[in-house]
C-alpha cells in the first residue's frame, strides 16, 4: 500500500507541489476559526464572529471559480501569488485595525475571502504533466484528499498554539504570512511555471457549460451540506453529554476515518467508470451517516464517526476524476475550483439548516440533516446518470492526452500540458 504512495512522493516536483499548497492552503483551511478567536478576543460578540466569518466563508466561494478561470486563461504564477498575497494583506489589515471600524473588518475579510488563491484546484491540474501515467495521478488525487484531512486536523491546532504563544492577531498575521510562503514555493517551481491550460471555447460560462460537471457539483453541495451539519451535531452532542472534549473526540474520528478510507482508496486500481464508482462511494458515505442520528453513549458513538468518516475521502478523490473528465477543454482549474465552491457553500447550508434541527428537535435531528443530505447527494447522482456517462471529453482514440503536448500522459487523460 505505501509503495504506490512513496512511489508518487519520490517523483521530480510532486513533494515540494503537494506540501507547498496545503502550507498555502493554510490561511484559508483555519480562516474561520482564527477569526472567530480573533473577534472574541476584542471584545466581539459571537454573533460578529460568525458573521465575520460567514462573510469570508462567502467571499472564497466567489472568489475561487473565478480565479481558478484566470489561472486557465493566464497561468498559475500570474494568479495565484499575487492573489495569496492579497489575501494575506487583507487579514493583516483586520489583525492590526481591529474591529474599532466595523466595515473597514468586513472589508478586510471580503478582501482575504475573495482573494484566496486556488491552489486546490491548480495542484490537481498539475498532477498529469508530473506523474504521468492514470493510475498515479488516480492515487495522487487520493493522497491530497487524505491530506487535506490532516491539514484540517493540524491547521486549528496550529492557530490555538499560536493564540496562546502569542495573541490572535499574531495568529492571522503569522498563518498568513506562512500561507504566501506556501504559495510561492508552488509558483516558483517549473511545472507550475510552464503549465498551460489547453485552448479553450469562448464561452462565458466557462466550466459550467457542462451538465456532467453541473450534476457532479449538484451532488456534491449536498455532500457538504451532510459535512457541514455534523459540525453543529457535533457541538449540541457534546453539550448534551456535559464536556467540550466530546466534540473534539467525534471530529477528530470522523477525520481519522476519512484518513483510513483514503489512504485505502488510493493503494487499490480500480477497473470501470469513475462515475459508476462514485455512485456506490456516495452510497456508502449516506449509508455510514444515517446511524448518527441513534446518538448513542460516547464510545459507541465515536465508533460510528469514524465509520461515517471512511467514505468521505475516497468520494472526495473520486470526484476529482470526475471532474477532469467533464470540464471542458481548457478550463480544468476553474472546473476544480468550482467543486471546492459548492462544498464549501454547501458545509455553510449544513450549519445554517442544523442550528434550527438542534432547537426544534434535538441533536438526533441535527444528525438527520446529515444523513439526509447524504441520501439527496446519491439521489442526485442516480437521476443524472445519463449526463454522467457521457464524459466532457475522453479521447480515447489518440496517442496523446489534449492538453498534454509532450505526450507525458496515457491516452484518454488529460487536465494540463506544459508549454
Amino acid at each position: 500500500m505505501a509503495a504506490g504512495y512513496l512511489d508518487i512522493l519520490r517523483t521530480r516536483h510532486a513533494t515540494r507541489l503537494l506540501v507547498g499548497t496545503l502550507v498555502g492552503r493554510l490561511p484559508s483551511g483555519t480562516a474561520h476559526i482564527a477569526i472567530v478567536l480573533f473577534t472574541r478576543a476584542e471584545g466581539g460578540s459571537y454573533t460578529l464572529a460568525g458573521a465575520l466569518a460567514a462573510v469570508y466563508g462567502l467571499s472564497t466561494a466567489v472568489g475561487q471559480p473565478l480565479l481558478g478561470r484566470a489561472v486557465d486563461l493566464y497561468g498559475q504564477p500570474r494568479v495565484q501569488l499575487p492573489a495569496s498575497v492579497l489575501s494575506a494583506l487583507g487579514m493583516a489589515l483586520l489583525a492590526l485595525a481591529g474591529l474599532g471600524s466595523l466595515p473597514l473588518a468586513y472589508a478586510a475579510v471580503i478582501v482575504a475571502g475573495v482573494c484566496t488563491p486556488p491552489l486546490e484546484g491548480g495542484l490537481r491540474a498539475l498532477w498529469p504533466t508530473v506523474l504521468g501515467r492514470e493510475d498515479r495521478v488516480h492515487r495522487a488525487y487520493a493522497m491530497d484528499a487524505v491530506a487535506q484531512e490532516v491539514m484540517f486536523t493540524v491547521g486549528p491546532l496550529l492557530v490555538t498554539v499560536l493564540v496562546s504563544l502569542w495573541s490572535p492577531a499574531a495568529a492571522l498575521l503569522v498563518i498568513n504570512a506562512i500561507g504566501v510562503l506556501g504559495a510561492l514555493s508552488v509558483v516558483v517551481s517549473e511545472p507550475s511555471r510552464t503549465w498551460r491550460s489547453a485552448p479553450r471555447e469562448a464561452h462565458w460560462l466557462g466550466a459550467l457549460r457542462s451538465p456532467g460537471l453541473l450534476a457532479l457539483l449538484g451532488s456534491f453541495f449536498f455532500v457538504g451540506l451532510a459535512l457541514g451539519s455534523i459540525t453543529v451535531a457535533g457541538v449540541a452532542y457534546a453539550d448534551d453529554h456535559g464536556r467540550e472534549s466530546v466534540y473534539g473526540w467525534l471530529m477528530a474520528a470522523l477525520g481519522l476515518g476519512a484518513l483510513i478510507g483514503g489512504v485505502a482508496y488510493g493503494a487499490w486500481q480500480w477497473a470501470g467508470a469513475p462515475e459508476r464508482r462514485l455512485r456506490a462511494i456516495v452510497a456508502l458515505l449516506a449509508l455510514g451517516y444515517l446511524p448518527l442520528m441513534l446518538t448513542p453513549g460516547v464510545v459507541p458513538m465515536t465508533v460510528l464517526a469514524a465509520l461515517a468518516g471512511v467514505f468521505l475521502a475516497p468520494a472526495i478523490a473520486c470526484s476529482f476524476i470526475v471532474v477532469d473528465r467533464h470540464a471542458p477543454r481548457g478550463t480544468v482549474t476553474e472546473a476544480f475550483s468550482w467543486l471546492v465552491t459548492t462544498f464549501g457553500v454547501g458545509a455553510a447550508a449544513g450549519t445554517a439548516l442544523a442550528g434550527p434541527a438542534v432547537e426544534l428537535g434535538g441533536t438526533a435531528q441535527a444528525f438527520a440533516v446529515a444523513g439526509a443530505g447524504g441520501v439527496v447527494a446519491l439521489l442526485v447522482l442516480l437521476a443524472t446518470g445519463r449526463v454522467l456517462a457521457v464524459p466532457g471529453r475522453t479521447p480515447v482514440a489518440v496517442r496523446v492526452s489534449e492538453n498534454d503536448r509532450n505526450g507525458a500522459v496515457e491516452p484518454g487523460f488529460s487536465s494540463g500540458h506544459q508549454a
